[in-house]
């Protein structure tokens, strides 16, 4: 029974979201931080909206006569890094200071926490299992050199925790062993007063929450694909700001990650890619290049953010031409093709049915016939939510083509009559498409 299998899955769920692209403090989308599994203190999270104090993860379990399980709860802690600079002997906080030839910047930095918790399933069938976790606060201060001098210090903080984890089980009703397992993490810090804003109540919530479970003698069903006897157990299962997935290796259903982000059964790294860069459904290569495009006073901003911002960025300006190509056009889910070649036409071909002719297909429009070559006045309908739309009311357009949709509802493909491109869009297939009560037939 282990939940190792999980692990590189779950590190990169820990830091989704954790420092964001360009990774510089003073980037707009690192203002708003921490925005998954944030499990605020009560007395913040009665106020926000969209963030709760609680996490219900329910899963169902194949079990026998002795079957474990064992939870592993993993969160990070918000710590506040402030830079205090040296003034004529007083010390007064700044945002940003060079001192021994790098730059500190204030920032929340994370801290990881881990618990784990075992039990016997009859045991939380029966009784259930409580557990109450306590994380200590604390403070450090660290002093910044300038050659001969204390040029200022850096301050540490972190804000006590207080949580709980509920286990219990129940079983699923009908001839198969199985229960329904559940497991309720919440946040139990109290407050003084409740923050009036969402970064003063960060240091007193459980970010990235997620949970592992693993099984000894069990086994868990699939929640996304479940086989049919389970399935009305997995559709009676509740689960709150997060999502069980079967992982580890493929086939196998031992080990189960309840994550605050929506992932598929054995969800894994990408083999090319060369690291972490705390986007979890990353693009490594886009995310790459951008961060090579950064100026060398950027790059000097970002290493001073966090270490773990500076080795994103060291890591990429060591990055050899084969890595990088690499992360270029990969293919995946190849497999052979067996027996002999098709032979059927696909339905999406013009071919495949010889009585559609988008080129001589026409409609009839106000009494006018309308075809390939003809003239249309654009009147985008109300039910189009594209605010661009607006923009194409009353335009000339000329229609390409007369095409049917797969319920045989016909549209027609147009290009704008004073498109300077019309021709580079018509060369290449690109058309604009509205229904026929979607423009006006213009003689």
């Amino acid at each position: 029974m282990t939940a190792e299998a999980a692990r590189a899955v779950a590190d990169a769920v820990l830091y989704e979201g954790f420092i964001l692209y360009p990774y510089r403090a003073s980037a707009q989308k690192n203002r708003s931080r921490w925005q998954f599994g944030v499990l605020m203190p009560n007395g913040y999270a009665a106020t926000a909206l969209g963030e709760s104090a609680q996490l219900r993860a329910e899963c169902v379990l194949e079990v026998g006569d002795d079957t474990r399980v064992e939870v592993v709860l993993r969160f990070l802690q918000v710590q506040r890094r402030e830079v205090r600079a040296d003034r004529d002997g007083s010390y007064v906080d700044v945002e940003r200071l060079d001192a021994g030839g790098q730059q500190w910047t204030t920032w929340d930095e994370a801290v990881e926490r881990e618990f784990t918790v075992r039990a016997m399933v009859a045991e939380l069938v029966e009784v259930g299992r409580h557990e109450h976790f306590l994380v200590t606060g604390g403070e450090e201060t660290e002093p910044l050199l300038e050659t001969d001098r204390i040029a200022g210090e850096l301050t540490r903080r972190r804000q006590p925790l207080d949580a709980d984890l509920e286990l219990t089980a129940s079983p699923v009703h009908g001839p198969w062993r199985a229960v329904r397992l559940r497991a309720t993490l919440t946040n139990r810090t109290r407050l003084a007063a409740p923050p009036r804003h969402r970064a003063d109540a960060l240091p007193s919530a459980l970010v990235a929450a997620h949970l592992i479970l693993a099984t000894e003698r069990g086994a868990f069903v699939s929640m996304v694909d479940p086989p049919e006897w389970a399935q009305p157990a997995v559709d009676a299962c509740a689960n709150e700001g997060c999502w069980p997935v079967l992982a580890g290796p493929p086939g196998g259903r031992d080990v189960m990650l309840v994550s605050p982000i929506i992932l598929y059964d054995h969800p894994e790294s990408a083999p090319e890619s060369p690291g972490d860069m705390f986007d979890a459904t990353e693009i490594d290569e886009i995310l790459t290049l951008r961060t090579l495009a950064l100026t060398d006073e950027e790059k000097r901003e970002a290493r001073a953010t966090d270490p773990r911002a500076a080795a994103v960025i060291d890591r990429v300006e060591a990055m050899d031409r084969p890595t990088l190509e690499r992360l270029h056009g990969a293919i995946r889910y190849l497999r052979p093709v067996t027996g002999p070649p098709a032979t059927d036409t696909p339905w999406w071909d013009p071919g495949a049915d010889a009585s559609v002719s988008p080129f001589t297909d026409a409609v009839e429009i106000a009494g006018v016939r309308v075809a390939h070559g003809s003239t249309v006045r654009l009147r985008p309908g109300s039910r189009r939510a594209d605010a661009q739309d607006m923009f194409l009311a009353g335009r000339l357009a000329t229609v390409e083509a007369v095409l049917l949709d797969v319920d045989n509802r016909p549209y027609l493909a147009v290009t704008l009559l004073d498109d300077p491109a019309a021709d580079l869009q018509r060369s290449h297939g690109r058309y604009l498409y509205f229904a026929p009560d979607e423009v006006e037939a213009v003689s």
